[in-house]
């Protein structure tokens, strides 16, 4: 007769105290899987994308159940638990946790734009404000660096989402922003505005953004200029204060004959 504590039940079920049983199924379910997902595989390859790495590094990372079941095709469900984990950790205001779960996720969807958005503006903006005002750290120094490391870090995530998404504007456009505000550096800001532009994607305002940054680029003031003096003629929606502000400016230093100058209708605009 059999030992009936060998099989504990719940009702009718078999409980099984063991995964190996669980990890058996998600291997199953994979094998049967292999197939198209390398056809998949060798189609996004040829059209030049990128897919998720399963590793070493990311076994140990995400555990045995998670990797078993991310290797047998569960890639989307194990990201998603990783990622409401990662919200997690953000609210503990656990830096260092939070990131290895964006590793995580963006590792198993590197095609999911919004992980590596959210993830570029979790460590670049929050993360980075949190390390200036970490009271706890009496050295500025010692603050600022911290800072400029998760700065660093969102840039790599917006420059590895490029990689695994190219093509999409908004990457680019984030990018931009994060070189803009966070680095300050304007020709940077600009490359990454002007990447945005030319894709078919963009937002409208990319292209005046990256004549922006471009006229605070040291050497490139006469080509900033041509470009937005261009937008000038082209429309008159494109007469924004912005836009005018910087003519002025570049008109006088690259002084500009009289003559052929875009005069702003409104001075005072052009002042704020």
């Amino acid at each position: 007769m059999p030992n009936e504590k060998m099989k504990p039940r719940i009702g009718n079920a078999v409980v099984i105290r063991h995964p190996s049983f669980v990890v058996l199924l998600l291997l199953a379910f994979g094998a049967a899987k292999l197939l198209p997902e390398a056809a998949l595989t060798r189609e996004q390859l040829a059209a030049g994308l990128r897919k998720g790495q399963l590793d070493l590094e990311m076994r140990q990372q995400v555990g045995q159940l998670a990797f078993v079941a991310a290797l047998s095709g569960f890639r989307a469900i194990v990201a998603d638990g990783f990622w409401i984990h990662a919200q997690t950790a953000w609210e503990r205001v656990d830096w260092a946790r939070m990131k290895l779960d964006f590793d995580i996720v963006t590792s198993l969807q590197p095609r999911c734009v919004l992980f590596w958005e959210m993830s570029a503006w979790h460590m670049s903006h929050n993360a980075s404000v949190a390390a200036l005002e970490n009271r706890a750290q009496p050295r500025a120094a010692l603050r600022v660096r911290a800072a400029r490391e998760f700065i660093a870090t969102g840039e790599k995530y917006l420059l590895d989402g490029i990689a695994n998404n190219p093509g999409n504007a908004r990457l680019y456009d984030m990018l931009g922003m994060l070189y803009r505000d966070k680095m300050e550096d304007h020709c940077k800001a600009s490359w990454a505005y002007f990447q945005a532009a030319a894709l078919p994607t963009a937002p409208m305002y990319v292209h005046r953004f990256a004549a922006y940054e471009l006229a605070q680029c040291p050497g490139h003031e006469r080509e900033a200029y041509e470009i937005l003096r261009a937008l000038y003629l082209k429309s008159e929606d494109e007469h924004l204060p912005t836009l005018l502000k910087w003519l002025d400016r570049l008109q006088q230093k690259l002084s500009i004959p009289p003559a052929e100058r875009v005069y702003n209708p409104d001075p005072e605009k052009s002042a704020r």
